[in-house]
């Protein structure tokens, strides 16, 4: 019978990708990490991990095996959590990842407030915008805009981001104004090269539904603020997050061209691996940016 001790090894095993990272976690010599990983493996009849001198690979049954030891792992985590005082004082820390505009925007300061509120946590706060994997990369929480497909990933909706067409006066003064999306085509578009998805196709709300328009221009970038600056130097129309250009348009140095016909809206997400109950850190850390998406929701609708 498999030892539950021996379930929790191996998966910290999985997760951390290394016999040597997991052996000095719990003060172990790496032969010892090894023989109880291969009497698991004897246990059950199965190999669960390929080791070369360079890459610990997981097996199919190994995989399976995973899902049930991190759920064991958690609960025994839990139970000792319980009885230590825990619920009353958070600590420990936590690796995230958010996009770029939010970490600007509210994340950066609500994440440090955080920090500050519980002086036993700490965070590393990545600002990227790809799709990091937060199994692979040991990631515990990540704020994601977009879709969600993984299933061994849960995600808490915070808010929607309504995207907007905009321009500076000066662009427009020098080209025109685009009286209708279809006018779109005949104008210099700015492209925002986000997450490998259509820089240059842009959605308009339809009477049968959304449509795209295919779009071209002389400028695209990954980088939101490089677009914005763009934008306001009157160089072209661009498509962004209306909370990146919100002060903008509020103050008049862009302006919303097609407030009421713009498709596309994208939820913004905290996800975290899939467990039977997320750590009382990661909840109060979620509520707490919840709470800080809420206070500028404006920024993000209408």
């Amino acid at each position: 019978m498999a030892k539950t001790d021996d379930l929790i090894l191996f998966a910290q095993v999985v997760e951390h990708g290394s016999f040597s990272k997991v052996a000095e976690l719990n003060s172990l010599t790496n032969s010892v990490v090894s023989k109880r990983i291969a009497r698991l493996e004897e246990d059950l009849g199965v190999q669960l991990l390929f080791r070369t001198t360079r890459k610990l690979t997981v097996s199919e049954a190994g995989k399976v095996l995973y899902q049930g030891a991190k759920n064991v792992k958690q609960a025994t985590m839990e139970a000792l959590d319980a009885v230590s005082g825990y619920g009353e004082k958070v600590s420990g820390h936590v690796k995230m990842s958010v996009p770029t505009i939010s970490g600007d925007l509210v994340l950066a300061d609500a994440v440090a407030e955080f920090c500050t509120l519980h002086p036993g946590i700490t965070v590393d706060m990545s600002l990227d915008n790809r799709f990091v994997d937060l199994i692979e990369d040991g990631f515990d929480l990540v704020i994601r805009t977009g879709y969600l497909e993984d299933s061994s990933l849960i995600a808490r909706h915070l808010l929607d981001s309504q995207w907007v067409i905009c321009a500076a006066p000066s662009y427009i003064t020098r080209n025109g104004r685009p009286e209708r999306p279809q006018d779109l085509i005949r104008h210099n578009c700015l492209q925002y090269a986000y997450q490998m998805t259509g820089a240059s196709e842009w959605e308009f709300i339809g009477e049968q539904g959304n449509y795209m328009l295919h779009v071209s221009g002389s400028f695209s970038t990954d980088n939101a603020g490089a677009l914005r600056k763009a934008a306001l130097g009157g160089y072209g129309i661009a498509y962004v997050p209306r909370c990146l250009v919100y002060h903008d348009i509020m103050g008049g140095q862009l302006i919303d061209l097609f407030p009421e016909q713009v498709g596309k809206r994208l939820g913004i997400y905290a996800v975290y691996p899939y467990t039977r109950q997320p750590s009382q850190k990661i909840k109060l850390l979620i509520e707490h940016i919840r709470k800080r998406y809420m206070e500028i929701s404006h920024y993000f609708c209408h």
